[in-house]
């Protein structure tokens, strides 16, 4: 029988659209303050977005170490490059962006709603630092539907270490076998959730992840296949 139903945040419930928007304005405001005119901001995103990626790799499984200081270390090296000065309020700015630019996927609200109304637990487990994820919760208007909510600060480790999902658990009073977990990276979300013997479910939006879908035991590409899908388990 499964009670619960868990989510990654960006990418998943998050627009990833809205989310590269986001990180562009972060960096044109980051420029703006510093007064770097003559730097290209749409090749410094690039640039950010793919050392990001090689970073969130690079720990990927590994203790926490704050996404605020990962970010800077990016930045201080983008910056080095372009013979820029990074705003000594640069996180602020990062926050700011995120509460104003952030956008949930259309059907995330119905989404949660329906599954609160059925009576499931519903909660999130997530990479990422417990300030950012309030304010972009709180902005968006939606922290009040999670039943419990998990970090890799507050877990210790990043995804697909099995702590993030075993704490998630041990907050819900859960086993495995009882929650779904929903999330758009199938080599993290899918394979840490299959660990602790919860059931993955990956949301492949544009379905360009075809090579990986093999970790997961679910493919969607709309949030309210969730619904579905547990109708199926539950026998409804």
């Amino acid at each position: 029988m499964i009670k619960a139903v868990f989510f990654d945040f960006v990418g998943t419930l998050l627009s990833k659209e809205f989310e590269d928007i986001t990180h562009q304005n972060i960096i044109r405001e980051a420029l703006r303050r510093v007064k770097a005119e003559n730097v290209d901001p749409l090749k410094v995103w690039e640039e950010y977005e793919a050392l990001t990626g090689e970073k969130f790799k690079e720990y990927a499984g590994k203790p926490y170490k704050p996404i605020r200081v990962l970010e800077e270390e990016i930045v201080e090296e983008i910056a080095k490059k372009y013979g820029f000065e990074i705003p000594h309020d640069f996180w602020k700015i990062h926050l700011k962006m995120h509460q104003e630019y952030g956008k949930l996927y259309d059907e995330a609200i119905e989404t949660l709603k329906t599954l609160k109304a059925n009576g499931y637990h519903v909660g999130m487990i997530t990479d990422s630092d417990n300030d950012y994820l309030s304010a972009q919760l709180e902005a968006l208007g939606i922290l009040g539907f999670f039943d419990t909510i998990t970090t890799s600060e507050e877990a210790g480790f990043y995804k697909p270490h099995p702590r993030m999902f075993e704490l998630a658990l041990q907050k819900a009073n859960l086993k495995g076998e009882e929650a779904i977990y929903v999330g758009d990276n199938p080599l993290k979300d899918c394979v840490g959730s299959r660990s602790v013997d919860m059931i993955s479910v990956l949301l492949d939006k544009k379905g360009d992840k075809k090579e990986f879908w093999k970790e997961c035991e679910f493919i969607i590409s709309d949030l309210r296949e969730v619904l579905v899908i547990l109708e199926e388990l539950n026998g409804q």
